[in-house]
């Protein structure tokens, strides 16, 4: 299986090296590993990881934190595409299909932020309402969100009274960010975590910017 640990450790030479040395030696393969953040001498790393058939995760958190400084904030199993042209090519994708835009836009953020799903909502007098969603989205079609319209990205409190209680039971992280005005917003979740870092929800932000350019009003 393939899974994603996120990482936080010294931002120093040898670190990463030292914990991919690490996961090597019980086993783990690493299939990529991406920057999300550095600031402060601290580096946040996501890794995908592929390990043997019959060996528990929580190998990986000993593994990697058996390495001085070194922090695992979450592993989950992972099944998305590696690829290093992601955004350039969902972007691609979206301006080749317009009308289709919104529903190509919310099935491919996932692999992209690594987040759990997506679901593309707007503001009306009632609340909101879905306009499209990705696999594994929760089956909701009209959510009160008393945030919107949102004028930038952000992170958004998952204990919230707006929050459904599903999401609360499973420690969903939420992230949000307008897509080309603030009553059609991209909102995004993570059951379970990590928690979604400034420079993720920048991400965001600017690949939501790009698409909104081709998508339909």
């Amino acid at each position: 299986m393939s899974f994603l640990i996120r990482v936080q450790l010294p931002d120093s030479p040898g670190t990463l090296g030292a914990v991919a040395t690490a996961l090597g030696a019980i086993g783990a393969d690493i299939l990529s590993v991406d920057v999300v953040e550095r600031a402060g001498g601290v580096a946040i790393d996501d890794l995908v990881v592929e390990l043997p058939g019959g060996r528990l995760p929580d190998v990986l958190i000993t593994a990697a934190e058996s390495i001085p400084g070194v922090e695992v904030d979450a592993v989950r199993p992972y099944a998305g595409l590696l690829d290093t042209h992601r955004e350039l090519e969902l972007v691609e994708d979206v301006a080749a299909e317009p009308g289709d835009g919104l529903a190509i836009f919310a099935a491919g953020v996932p692999r992209i932020i690594r987040s759990g799903w997506a679901l593309i909502v707007s503001a009306t007098a009632d609340g909101a309402t879905r306009l499209a969603a990705s696999t594994a989205a929760p089956d909701v079609h009209t959510i009160a969100l008393p945030w919107l319209p949102l004028a930038r990205a952000t992170v958004l409190d998952g204990e919230e009274p707006w929050v459904p209680a599903t999401w609360r039971e499973l420690g969903t992280e939420l992230a949000a960010t307008p897509l080309g005005k603030p009553d059609r917003v991209l909102l995004v979740g993570r059951p379970g975590g990590p928690m979604f870092r400034a420079a993720e929800v920048a991400r965001l932000a600017h690949l939501a910017g790009i698409v909104a350019v081709v998508l339909p009003d």
